[in-house]
């Protein structure tokens, strides 16, 4: 029943998780492979930026502090590009600061959750930002 239209079914949409930490990662994989997403992940913005060109996911949650490439300079080589410009980037931080958010936003991030994020806070962010049928 989809009285609302607010419960809107997720089964099929790609989203992609961009975690060093393979607790977070799982996590949000199984809450997300619940609802019927398709969920990819990555541990760096290397290993998710040669995915995202392949896979194409829906919407992208990525982790501020990774090594490597950090979530950051991820989010802007995203919306940097003309193909991907439109996909909505969710930021996680472990850190809930004004300047951390106000950086998210300035590169380009949708919204900022900060971990550990509830399956709802998740589930939210995804409902709000990604084209769901």
């Amino acid at each position: 029943m989809n009285d609302t239209g607010k419960q809107a079914s997720l089964t099929g949409l790609r989203v992609m998780v961009i975690d060093d930490s393979k607790t977070i990662r799982r996590t949000a994989e199984t809450l997300l492979k619940k609802e019927g997403c398709d969920v990819l992940t990555a541990v760096d913005g290397f290993e998710a930026l040669s995915k995202i060109s392949d896979l194409k996911p829906h919407i992208i949650f990525v982790d501020i502090m990774m090594p490597r490439l950090d979530g950051y300079q991820t989010c802007a080589l995203i919306k940097n590009n003309q193909q991907f410009r439109a996909t909505p980037v969710i930021m996680l931080s472990s850190k809930d600061g004004l300047f951390d958010k106000a950086r998210g936003r300035i590169v380009g991030a949708e919204q900022y959750l900060t971990k550990p994020f509830t399956r709802d806070e998740l589930l939210d962010a995804i409902r709000r930002h990604a084209e769901v049928a």
